[in-house]
């Protein structure tokens, strides 16, 4: 459970992989050694599959339209969607496996089955997407890397961005949340660029685009430290 499984030929190679924290619950431990095998969408790592085929997601959801969360957290937003939507299966991916064992924990509790885990990188789940296969994405309150040397480690890069366009059907909803000013900026000038458009009229929109919102803990803790979230809409074209 501890090997890390990076994208060998990417940048951020040296700043991903599975990360394992201190202080798991013997309840967690068992999730992990019983529930994660189960719940994978495929084989995705390089180690099972070094020449990238892709999914067959077909065959995982039973033909049910594809969803994809980029970076769980505690899995709380991902099992009320799960629960909300049960003809949609929903692929989430999270390289920190303190974050995993907690959703799988819910998943139990929640005795929902659409969901399926990749706990890793975000990219290698989706070099291995089909074309044109995912119908709604969210990325929520994504590691901010705050320095500005850092930048080019957020999600919303090329190097992401673009995969996931590939990755996605045309028109699909790509729902961003952050309380990072500066992310907000980012997210606005590279996510157009890679191909989404930006339809919000006026502040109040998103809560018309996002009726199924969850209050997540980061969502939260924004709140109680004084930080303003923002939740950003686009549509690929």
């Amino acid at each position: 459970m501890t090997t890390s499984n990076k994208h060998p030929g990417a940048p951020w190679r040296n700043f991903y992989g599975r990360i394992r924290g201190k202080g798991l619950r013997p309840a967690q431990e068992r999730y992990l050694d019983e529930d994660l095998e189960p719940l994978s969408p495929g084989p995705v790592g390089w180690d099972v599959n070094p020449d990238r085929h892709p999914l067959d997601l077909d065959a995982t959801f039973g033909g049910k339209a594809v969803w994809l969360e980029i970076g769980f957290g505690g899995g709380e937003h991902m099992v009320h969607q799960a629960q909300s939507n049960p003809g949609v299966g929903i692929i989430g991916c999270e390289p920190y496996m303190n974050g995993v064992a907690m959703l799988l924990g819910k998943i139990r509790d929640a005795g929902v089955t659409n969901l399926r885990v990749w706990p890793g990188d975000a990219r290698d789940l989706m070099d291995v997407l089909p074309d044109g296969s995912i119908g709604k994405a969210f990325l929520l309150y994504p590691d901010p890397w705050p320095k500005k040397k850092h930048h080019r480690r957020r999600f919303v890069t090329d190097e992401h961005l673009e995969p996931l366009h590939r990755a996605m059907a045309s028109g699909a909803e790509f729902r961003v949340a952050t309380d990072i000013p500066d992310y907000v900026r980012q997210t606005l000038i590279e996510v157009p660029k890679a191909g989404f458009e930006w339809t919000a009229q006026r502040p109040a929109d998103w809560r018309e685009a996002w009726p199924d919102w969850l209050s997540t803990r980061y969502e939260q803790k924004a709140l109680r430290e004084g930080r303003v979230p923002h939740y950003l809409t686009f549509h690929r074209r």
